[in-house]
């Protein structure tokens, strides 16, 4: 195992553990914090889909096992490892070097990043909290949650990858 691939699975340890404590917190009945999304949006833009796919759902349906969630989050983290490529190349523009690029503001820069992060933040949330709704009834509420819950995930999302990218600048 490379140390590449070493990092990723501490870093997954740590964000499904920080998730699992983060689930249970809403704030103001509107915001949750996901933070677990950005391990699937820090994997390598070359990797293989089928690699991708598996991260992806062992990743959401161990979420959905922490919060008795029948399986959302595995969809919903699938939904974001099939499109991530696509959405990655609206932003960035497609050479030689952004083959292998790991997604991060320091590879790519902090608007092309943010912008990267938060369409699948964003539709990640859209398509987690209307299958938890799953109802057109209260629509206002369900908008309020996402919208609140997206802007939270993403400012979290820039803190990680700032701390990650800082770790590693200094060794």
């Amino acid at each position: 195992m490379g140390r590449t691939t070493i990092q990723f699975i501490v870093l997954w340890v740590v964000l499904v553990l920080v998730q699992a404590i983060f689930s249970k917190i809403m704030l103001f009945d509107v915001a949750t914090p996901i933070v677990f999304i950005y391990l699937l949006l820090r994997l390598p833009i070359g990797l293989s889909y089928n690699i991708g796919f598996t991260v992806a759902f062992i990743t959401g349906l161990t979420i959905d096992m922490y919060n008795n969630t029948q399986g959302m989050n595995a969809l919903s983290s699938l939904l974001i490892s099939s499109i991530r490529t696509k959405v990655f190349y609206t932003f960035v523009t497609r050479d030689d070097e952004t083959v292998h690029i790991i997604p991060s503001i320091k590879s790519v820069g902090t608007g092309n990043y943010l912008k990267y992060a938060g369409s699948l933040t964003f539709i990640y949330c859209l398509l987690v909290f209307f299958i938890q709704a799953f109802t057109f009834h209260n629509v206002p509420l369900t908008l309020m949650r996402i919208v609140c819950s997206f802007a939270l995930s993403l400012v979290l999302i820039y803190a990680i990858d700032s701390l990650v990218n800082t770790r590693r600048e200094k060794r």
